[in-house]
């Protein structure tokens, strides 16, 4: 048995499944880590380019990567700090700092013309924020088809302000608290915190969490002497068309911060935050917050009515940020598990039940995507190796 309860020969399946995205052309570069029991556990493999400079770096601990959708659970739980500290509660109207979002109109039909409204039946609060059912959020929909998903879909984002004005120019799509709503909770609460402390969001991530937690690469940008650390991202439809490089989106701060999917990071930042939450805060967060933050919030109504297909909600719930494992179906996370996957191929769960942290790192477009007949691969191989 290695040290954490794993089993050094089922390890070897993890390190066979890395190999394998890697020797198939899939990405250059696959990186699974494991937190057991104070013990961490890193199968990797390849580099972090096909091409250039990255093409004769190994993926690592310390490689920077796009985190994706990741983003949302370290807003959540800076969100969390600041409702410790009392500068935000959770079920305060957002409208005092947020006059963007007061006296919210709600499309009578939400597939139906703009124009025809009726008023919110109450104010959005910061868990509505948390819990994404503020009212609006992610419509899927053909182009031409959705009024308020192309209305959504047309939003620009040159600055903070510019675009709270435009989202909070638009129709909710439901009622506040009625149906979780994908993405737009994430920013919102991004806003919130900027509003609430006079300062740029990841200016406050950085004090709350990131240097407390000693989250050395964790930002909206990389600096130019980190850029060779830094995995070059892919197409989805083709592995070797390059959707991002290491000097592109990344490489300067952006105007607009996105706390949706915004921020970098490395395994071993991302092992640290985790392990935080595992251990019950590490002095950022109370245990009390951790409890709330990776709680299922959502209703058995809201569950009925949402999510990205049928059935999204059967097996599991939303927390803050993240989602929760309400049902165990696969080899794959515990009952009461928690974390989420990322746009580019990343993916991360914490198991209490069974003391373990798991990162994933990929860097290509739409790879996060937990139906991918890949992730059960990975989650089998890494519940598979768990021998104690």
């Amino acid at each position: 048995m290695a040290a954490g309860g794993f089993s050094i020969k089922r390890l070897g399946r993890v390190r066979d499944l890395v190999e394998r995205l890697v020797g198939d052309g899939f990405v250059p570069g696959a990186m699974v880590v494991l937190g057991r029991r104070g013990q961490v556990h890193v199968e990797a493999s390849g580099f972090l380019a096909y091409e250039g400079a990255g093409a004769g770096v190994p993926m690592a601990g310390d490689t920077i990567f796009r985190t994706g959708s990741m983003t949302k659970p370290l807003v959540a739980a800076c969100a969390m700090v600041l409702v410790e500290e009392c500068t935000l509660r959770l079920d305060d109207p957002v409208d005092e700092l947020l006059p963007e979002l007061a006296g919210m109109r709600v499309l009578a039909d939400p597939g139906g013309p703009l124009a025809e409204t009726v008023p919110a039946r109450r104010p959005i609060t910061l868990r509505d924020l948390l819990v994404f059912t503020l009212g609006t959020g992610m419509v899927l929909a053909e182009p031409g088809t959705v009024p308020i998903a192309d209305a959504l879909g047309a939003v620009r984002a040159p600055s903070l302000d510019e675009w709270l004005g435009q989202v909070g120019a638009l129709p909710l799509v439901h009622q506040p608290g009625e149906r979780w709503m994908y993405e737009t909770g994430a920013d919102m609460t991004g806003a919130l915190i900027a509003r609430a402390t006079g300062r740029p969001f990841g200016q406050v991530l950085r004090e709350r969490i990131a240097e407390p937690l000693g989250l050395k690469d964790t930002g909206f940008s990389v600096d130019a002497d980190r850029l060779g650390r830094f995995a070059t991202a892919y197409d989805r439809d083709d592995a070797r068309t390059v959707a991002d490089a290491p000097d592109g989106r990344f490489s300067a701060p952006p105007v607009f911060e996105d706390c949706g999917g915004g921020l970098v990071s490395t395994a071993d930042d991302y092992l640290a935050f985790a392990s935080a939450l595992l251990a019950g805060g590490n002095g950022v967060l109370s245990r009390a917050a951790v409890s709330l933050m990776t709680t299922d919030h959502l209703t058995p109504a809201q569950k009925a009515v949402s999510g990205f297909g049928p059935g999204y909600f059967d097996n599991q719930g939303w927390g803050f940020g993240m989602s929760v494992i309400t049902r165990r179906t696969r080899l794959g996370p515990s009952v009461g598990s928690y974390g989420w996957p990322g746009f580019w191929g990343t993916a991360w769960y914490n198991d209490p039940a069974e003391d373990l942290s798991a990162i994933v790192v990929m860097q290509r477009a739409h790879m996060g995507d937990q139906n991918l007949p890949l992730w059960n691969d990975v989650w089998t191989s890494i519940y598979q190796a768990i021998d104690d």
